[in-house]
């Protein structure tokens, strides 16, 4: 291991937390692809602050070898990108040896959804006690807002508004939005909560402890709100890649069939670029295809 590497990865990680409010999961990330390259360099007995272009382009494509997906490998390429960028910035170094790598082009991977009576299907399964209820609370919940399944670990009792049928998200790098409930879902949720109270571990204040709770009575993680999901994702039996990340990508396909601009999808979706909200589009074109296809008398 390069330690001065090391002294300068584990600088830029205390700063991505303190100065850029990144979640945990992008923490892991940028972690991750920082400790691979630091492996590189040890293979290649390299620095980190001397890597030509050879040496990059070398470590590409080891990434490359290693069957990694085009969005995988933009990834790395965009943390050590980020990662020189904080060096140069702060003097550390005086060239970026990434500035000029461009990501990995390649078409952009259209996702699964789920049907309206597929997610009919599972919200259907659920029980009437407390585990039920609050699974129904989930699946309402996920579908109605488009949130990320860590946005929803980490939603408070007193992020909802539930008269106006709202609920304050807390978003990557810090950013909250408001985002929407159903009155179907308002109306799980207040069904909820008064068994949530009761159900709730007393050493912890109920207004700012997790809206969703496990069944010790505290508040649930990401990968607790995961397995749930995926109970019911393999109960209903679709034929399709179908993950928690799916009610985000039906959330945001339904929206945009249905005639919501663009630019209020990326913001009920709290994405800062609009080309992460563009790949929803062709979902709909796709549809507006087959629909075409089978109305014009010459579409076939």
């Amino acid at each position: 291991m390069n330690n001065t590497f090391e002294v300068h990865k584990m600088n830029y990680l205390n700063y991505l937390v303190a100065v850029r409010n990144l979640s945990d999961n992008s923490i892991r990330a940028y972690r991750h692809d920082l400790e691979m390259f630091d492996d590189f360099l040890d293979s290649e007995k390299l620095s980190f602050d001397n890597p030509g272009p050879r040496n990059v382009r070398s470590f590409i494509g080891n990434l490359a070898r290693k069957n990694l997906t085009e969005s995988s490998i933009n990834r790395v390429i965009s943390s050590l990108k980020n990662f020189y960028k904080y060096c140069v910035k702060y003097d550390i170094l005086k060239v970026n040896p990434f500035s000029h790598v461009r990501s990995i082009s390649g078409r952009r991977k259209i996702p699964d959804v789920l049907s309206f009576n597929e997610i009919d299907m599972m919200i259907k399964m659920t029980r009437n006690d407390f585990a039920g209820i609050r699974d129904r609370v989930i699946l309402e919940l996920l579908y109605s807002t488009g949130c990320r399944v860590s946005e929803l670990a980490d939603m408070k009792v007193k992020d909802l508004d539930l008269k106006k049928r709202m609920a304050l998200v807390n978003g990557k790098g810090g950013k909250s939005r408001w985002v929407f409930l159903t009155k179907g879902t308002a109306e799980e949720v207040m069904l909820y909560l008064p068994l949530r109270k009761r159900h709730l571990n007393n050493s912890v204040s109920s207004e700012v402890t997790s809206l969703i709770l496990n069944m010790k009575g505290n508040g649930i993680s990401s990968r607790g709100i995961r397995f749930i999901l995926d109970k019911y994702i393999r109960a209903i039996g679709v034929n399709k890649h179908v993950s928690p990340h799916t009610f985000r990508h039906t959330f945001a396909t339904d929206l945009l069939n249905n005639g919501a601009g663009i630019r209020a999808v990326q913001a009920m979706l709290g994405h800062s670029s609009i080309s992460t909200t563009q790949v929803y589009t062709h979902v709909g074109i796709d549809r507006l295809k087959d629909v075409y296809r089978a109305a014009h008398p010459h579409g076939r």
